[in-house]
């Protein structure tokens, strides 16, 4: 099992933009798999010892069970391979506050204490990737739908109350989806187009509170002295800056059609 809140602040749900039931108010049977109880930081560090270096931990939600990973088990967390975090905004609007995107700001504490680990290799993949070129258009939606499967139809269907949300609230035209994006990024080193190391730092309070503030510019490490936070600061974030949005979508059907 998972952390059932984040660190500080209180539990948030986005069932204003997934729908109540989280899956689009689909009315899906309950699940018929026992629930496991085992916790969730003895599975990952039984994982990671097991496999030293040859995992890849991809992020699709809030940061909290990572955050209390790196608390209780340091060395361990230094053995994952990767981390590719569904999360952020990089020096754009936010999705849930003007400056913050909903999973980094559903639990910032956690975020800093992951973006501040030291972790070698740890990419964001933030909101404003998936959004414009990378939606679906209603054609490749029904392109879906026309491979007659249970993954492709499921794709869609649970997204239904997202669609809309998106394109009445954000205006976005098609269908965004944030965590197929990053989980192609993870898998297909195709669908990045750009990306460079930054400084990334977590805003933990104000009304900026959950922003991801990226320098851009490298301003930390080629002007240390103006100032004192920044001049301390090292490249500790993988930055995509721009995906193949043709490459990402033949990863996403090439997924669903088997």
């Amino acid at each position: 099992m998972g952390s059932y809140k984040p660190m500080v602040k209180k539990r948030e749900h986005a069932d204003w933009f997934h729908g109540p039931d989280g899956m689009g108010n689909m009315n899906y049977p309950d699940p018929q798999l026992n629930e496991d109880d085992s916790n969730y930081m003895d599975v990952l560090q039984s994982l990671v010892e097991q496999y030293p270096n040859e995992i890849t931990l991809v992020t699709l939600g809030p940061l909290t069970n990572v955050g209390y990973f790196i608390q209780k088990h340091p060395e361990s967390f230094k053995k994952i391979k990767n981390i590719v975090i569904m999360g952020g905004a990089a020096t754009t609007v936010g999705n849930v506050t003007p400056a913050a995107e909903y999973n980094i700001w559903c639990d910032p504490e956690a975020a800093d204490i992951v973006f501040e680990s030291g972790h070698p290799d740890i990419t964001i993949v933030g909101w404003e990737l998936c959004r414009g070129g990378a939606n679906l258009t209603e054609d490749e939606m029904d392109f879906v739908y026309s491979f007659e499967t249970k993954k492709g139809d499921f794709t869609i269907d649970c997204n239904k109350h997202a669609l809309d949300s998106s394109q009445n609230w954000l205006g976005d035209p098609g269908l965004g989806l944030p965590d197929p994006v990053a989980m192609a990024v993870a898998l297909n080193n195709d669908v990045v187009k750009k990306q460079d190391r930054h400084h990334v730092k977590i805003v933990l309070d104000g009304p900026a509170r959950g922003m991801t503030i990226v320098d851009e510019l490298n301003v930390g490490e080629s002007e240390p002295h103006i100032d004192e936070y920044w001049s301390h600061t090292t490249k500790n974030i993988n930055v995509i800056w721009e995906i193949d949005n043709k490459e990402w979508k033949e990863t996403l059907y090439k997924t669903l059609k088997n």
